[in-house]
């Protein structure tokens, strides 16, 4: 009797426990008698196109990667869709931080300081961000200078390495602001990047959603909702799948949506970073 085909999931390779997560899931789902498997990526880029051209089903996808998939699919006349998402992926925001003890109060007091970002490919730390301050009067590049701290290209700021470095260029004064996820910056405070109470957040983005699972045009049907309803079905209080969940960092598995993306759909826009149809227009980035 043959194995059956099974449901190929793309996933990036930003840190060396995706290996452990995505094993973990491989094994929990076969039990359950689900046939899948997974291939990973070094870049976002190169998962969406395979993602379009059906060398995968599904993807793990960052929220800007989601956004790729979906233009280039209106683009080529096939669509994509938000199958599931953590719990901890929906209603965050990001912070414009300063120092406590520094002279910058209000937004129109960054007008000539250093705003330090993450890569120039992160949602969180730079193309969110910088959209909120440009909405509110200030242009990038000529109302203040940006301080980029571009690591890992193409990963989307998941390893958070330029976030960090753009924390510690204003915890060493080489900056005047910093950009970052509000839980970065609790997490940043914890570690020992930023001193506790040494800084504080001058403003807050408002809310939008992170990454999701993204079904591609060429999906097997049946496969996809059964890797739905298994996942949807996953458990905290199971001891065996506990521990992917915390390196995954969720407690549960929730219903996609697309609600969530507007605010990196217009930043995408604004700066430029994807065309309408998806094509990369972003001139400086390197994946």
């Amino acid at each position: 009797m043959g194995v059956s085909a099974p449901l190929l999931l793309g996933a990036v390779a930003y840190d060396p426990k995706v290996v452990t997560i995505w094993d973990g899931f491989k094994g929990y789902f076969e039990r359950l008698d689900l046939p899948f498997d997974y291939l990973l990526y070094s870049n976002y880029e190169r998962q969406v196109e395979a993602l379009l051209d059906g060398v995968i089903h599904v993807a793990w996808n960052s929220p800007l990667a989601w956004i790729r998939a979906r233009r280039l699919a209106v683009a080529q006349g096939r669509s994509v869709s938000a199958l599931a998402m953590r719990d901890t992926d929906r209603d965050l925001t990001s912070v414009v931080v300063v120092r406590s003890d520094g002279p910058v109060r209000a937004i129109g007091d960054l007008r000539g300081k250093v705003v330090a970002v993450g890569a120039v490919d992160s949602p969180q730390s730079t193309l969110i961000p910088l959209a909120f301050l440009r909405e509110r009067g200030l242009e990038p590049q000529v109302d203040f200078k940006v301080q980029r701290h571009d690591l890992l290209g193409g990963k989307h700021g998941d390893h958070i390495g330029g976030e960090r470095d753009a924390a510690r260029a204003l915890a060493t004064r080489r900056a005047d602001a910093a950009c970052m996820i509000d839980a970065n910056h609790l997490l940043f405070a914890t570690e020992g990047t930023l001193q506790p109470g040494a800084t504080h957040v001058l403003a807050r983005t408002p809310a939008y959603d992170h990454c999701n699972v993204t079904v591609g045009p060429h999906a097997p049907t049946a496969l996809v909702e059964r890797f739905r309803t298994r996942l949807l079905e996953m458990s905290y209080a199971d001891p065996n799948v506990r521990p992917l969940l915390d390196l995954e960092g969720l407690k549960a598995w929730r219903e996609g949506r697309v609600e969530g993306y507007g605010v990196l759909e217009a930043a995408v826009d604004a700066l430029g970073f994807y065309d309408q149809h998806g094509r990369i227009t972003a001139p400086d980035y390197r994946y």
